[in-house]
């Protein structure tokens, strides 16, 4: 059986990369975040309105929408802080990534768009 981390997290499998400066910031998969979150594949599947084997698939898999990570963190209690680490300059929370709706010019061209097919 592996032993835990003086920290209390499960150790990271050998593959997986390690943290930089080890203990600033602990590795985790999504699985791992759902078992400290202490929900099963269900109570998650529930809480996003889809079935367990979507969640069993999005726990697998090695590349997926921001929108989608960011809505199984928040249900599992957490936040999604997306971070850019650049070699010899400090990093870089990016705060934003667009929220889903058009932007006011956006909405304004494709009105009139509309309008001139209209006519």
């Amino acid at each position: 059986m592996a032993k835990k981390r003086a920290d209390g997290a499960a150790p990271a499998p050998a593959d997986r990369p390690q943290p930089i400066k080890a203990g600033i910031m602990p590795l985790a998969s999504l699985k791992d975040l759902r078992k400290g979150a202490k929900q099963t594949q269900k109570d998650l599947a529930a809480a996003l309105g889809v079935g367990q084997d979507t969640i069993s698939r999005l726990e697998k898999r090695s590349d997926m929408l921001l929108s989608t990570l960011r809505h199984y963190v928040e249900s599992v209690g957490g936040h999604l802080t997306l971070v850019a680490t650049f070699p010899h300059q400090p990093s870089v929370v990016i705060d934003h990534l667009g929220d889903g709706k058009r932007s006011p010019k956006k909405q304004r061209r494709n009105r009139k768009a509309s309008e001139q097919e209209e006519s």
